[in-house]
């Protein structure tokens, strides 16, 4: 699109787009504070704990199955505008949730639109984007979402502490119930805010020029273009896109011959490695984990909030930096950190020194590591590397990826916890970080200052 954009326009765009991570982010943490209240109330087993937890994960698998094929026959905008209602029903449903059973269906139906989201915002940026910003625009997903997990740690800490300074107030009433009598319910409830505004406001951003351009629509994705970009530059992408459309068909099943391959290898070893590194384990996990460093549950709530501050500041770094420092030097010293803060996390519960803030500090360590690296460049590349035709399944693909590793985890790590102990957990978190090196080192591509349709070509020329 050259140099001639229309940033504020093409900022509301990715941010509308964006809302999409924030909600994703916050109907993923918000489990996090509501998981010691519901084990009380409903006197959980650990195997219907890692169900409840994982519910909202199973749903954003079925949410990747589905959102590939539906956004490449109905468009990005539709199934966007989908997720967003799936989300409000969540809310509502957590809200009046009368028993475990009914809120894991509840939960799994956001972990749809959680599912959805993941495929579609970021590609959706991706496919909107220039290709001298498009790094840092697509990072705007990864940033909504360390928004979104913030907003919920602080909703669940502030909402506890309200809830015990008003325990013994004397009242009938719904908002009684809701916020203090069963705290859970308010957290869970708060989603439906950011959730009206996010499907509402979707209704004022265009449909993807690419999808609009690969289903015969060049003048609708010519009046898309010129919302943001003088007329040159407008019709020079146009020309691009049409230009990497007519070189053939490329089907699904291409992503196993060579060249697409190695992009399907890409996309998949980003996914499922970022999940075995713990991140999820420790967002969802976190103030049980700090409980059992000796925390009180208030505490530990409000001692995780830090937590979420330097999530979100971190990623900052790749909003500012990725599209100049690149994709491959920011995931090397991400993994590096991320490596050295599980480890030390390990012998820090090994040797028992779990007292203090040490363990808050080296969590804050190991999520600032992986804020800037591992959490927003798996969701770039997968939206980058490949082609039009396919990309939607394509990036379905590397998604389902990412929440089926963290299903499986989730739901087996209460029963390893007990079996195997946090120490032997933080170490093993550690060993699955070690193959990401070498990946970094022999196998991953650089793709900054590259259009969609330069690196489409570069795989299928192999």
């Amino acid at each position: 699109m050259g140099n001639k954009i229309n940033r504020a326009y093409l900022w509301f765009i990715c941010i509308v787009a964006a809302l999409g991570g924030l909600l994703f982010g916050y109907d993923t943490a918000v489990i996090s504070g509501t998981i010691g209240l519901l084990r009380k109330q409903f006197e959980l087993s650990t195997g219907m704990e890692g169900m409840l937890v994982s519910s909202v994960l199973l749903g954003a698998i079925i949410g990747c199955l589905v959102a590939g094929y539906l956004s490449d026959k109905f468009g990005r905008k539709k199934v966007l505008i989908l997720s967003g209602l799936l989300f409000i029903i969540a809310s509502l449903g957590c809200g009046i949730a009368p028993n475990v059973i009914y809120l894991i269906i509840i939960r799994m139906i956001g972990g749809i639109g959680v599912g959805i989201t993941s495929v579609l915002s970021g590609l959706y940026i991706s496919e909107i984007s220039p290709p001298q910003i498009r790094g840092r625009m697509t990072t705007l997903f990864q940033f909504a979402i360390t928004i979104g997990i913030l907003t919920a740690l602080f909703v669940n800490s502030s909402l506890k502490n309200f809830a015990d300074n008003n325990i013994n107030t004397i009242s009938t009433g719904v908002f009684h119930w809701m916020i203090v009598q069963e705290t859970w319910r308010g957290m869970l409830f708060a989603m439906l805010i950011p959730a009206l505004l996010f499907t509402t406001s979707l209704f004022f951003v265009p449909e993807s020029p690419r999808w609009l351009m690969k289903q015969g629509f060049p003048q609708k994705a010519r009046s898309v273009l010129h919302k943001f970009a003088d007329e040159k530059t407008a019709e020079q992408e146009i020309a691009d896109i049409d230009e990497t459309l007519k070189q053939g068909s490329v089907r699904l099943t291409d992503l196993l011959k060579p060249g697409l391959r190695k992009a399907l290898y890409v996309a998949l070893f980003l996914s499922i490695v970022s999940e075995l590194s713990g991140i999820t384990v420790i967002f969802y996990y976190g103030p049980d984990i700090l409980e059992k460093a000796g925390f009180k549950l208030s505490d530990a709530l409000g001692g995780f909030v830090p937590v979420g501050i330097v999530n979100v500041l971190f990623t900052i770094i790749t909003l500012w930096k990725l599209d100049s420092f690149g994709r491959r030097p920011l995931l090397f010293w991400g993994n590096t950190g991320a490596f050295l803060s599980m480890l030390s996390l390990g012998f820090c519960f090994l040797t028992g020194r779990t007292d203090g803030m040490l363990p808050v500090v080296l969590i804050c360590s190991f999520v600032a590591f992986f804020a800037f690296s591992m959490g927003p460049i798996k969701w770039v590349v997968a939206a980058e590397i490949f082609p039009i035709k396919i990309r939607g399944r394509a990036v379905a693909i590397a998604s389902l990826a990412v929440w089926l590793t963290n299903w499986i985890l989730n739901l087996v790590f209460p029963m390893i916890r007990e079996s195997m102990g946090m120490a032997a957990i933080f170490f093993l978190f550690s060993i699955f970080l070690i193959p990401q090196f070498f990946f970094i080192w022999k196998v991953m591509p650089e793709t900054k200052g590259k259009t969609l349709e330069e690196i489409e070509k570069s795989w299928l020329r192999k």
